[in-house]
């Protein structure tokens, strides 16, 4: 850990990574990496995915943690054990809480490639094994509202019909021109470059870099070209997160 980081929570600009899986899909990765090699407890990973038309993730096993898409592009057709069959589109989210265990499909709709963001977030050990859920918001379901120099989406938060078992807050973000974000005390949290460029806390910014805080403050966000972000926080459980693949145990 830098001096910077021990002394206020933040470790600075870090790149995201691209990792391929195993399905052909193509993600930048804001954390774990090469670059960021830590989960943000309680954040276990999160990622911008590309699926192409051909590529996609076939029905596979989920369990001990819980799931949060955003589409950004195209639409997902997702499929799952319990029955729910359902196409998320641009501005929408799904949240699936994969508890005891759940299998689902999330693959390109229409024929067309799609992109969106996927937030991994554990669950504290006394509900690892709780009954498996989905949810899913329809873009103008996720409250939307004009703050000083910003236009914030509200994807997980005051107002969002989309509520997790750890207390938390995802913000899609567009800055207009200069917009201070105040992190709650106690909490992590992360912003992540959709697109455009800018500056976070006096640092370069664009599309995929991320900027990891142990411990949130309020940090300043400017735009020079449409800078668009997503702004993440959430109560750490204080607990190890241990990932096996598809599995957070």
């Amino acid at each position: 850990m830098n001096r910077r980081e021990a002394d206020d929570g933040a470790a600075g600009r870090v790149a995201g990574q691209t990792v391929r899986h195993g399905t052909g899909v193509n993600s930048n990765r804001a954390f774990p990496t090469d670059n960021y090699p830590s989960n943000l407890d309680p954040f276990v990973l999160f990622e911008r995915f590309y699926v192409d038309p051909e590529t996609g993730f076939p029905m596979h096993p989920h369990r001990g943690f819980e799931i949060v898409s955003y589409m950004l592009d195209g639409g997902m057709a997702h499929e799952d054990s319990l029955g729910v069959s359902h196409t998320a589109r641009e501005g929408s989210a799904m949240h699936i809480v994969a508890g005891s265990g759940i299998e689902h499909a999330e693959l390109p709709a229409d024929d067309a490639g799609c992109s969106g963001l996927q937030l991994w977030v554990n669950l504290p050990r006394e509900k690892k094994d709780a009954d498996a859920t989905y949810a899913d918001a329809a873009a103008d379901e996720l409250p939307t509202a004009d703050r000083d120099g910003a236009t914030v989406t509200t994807v997980v938060g005051e107002g969002s019909p989309l509520s997790l078992e750890t207390p938390m807050e995802y913000l899609d973000v567009r800055v207009d021109d200069a917009w201070t974000w105040d992190g709650p005390d106690g909490r992590t949290g992360f912003v992540y470059g959709i697109s455009g460029t800018g500056t976070v806390d006096g640092e370069a910014f664009g599309e995929g870099d991320v900027f990891p805080m142990t411990e949130t403050r309020p940090v300043e966000l400017r735009s020079e070209e449409a800078l668009r972000v997503v702004v993440v926080s959430g109560r750490p459980h204080g607990e190890p997160i241990r990932q096996r693949g598809p599995f957070v145990l």
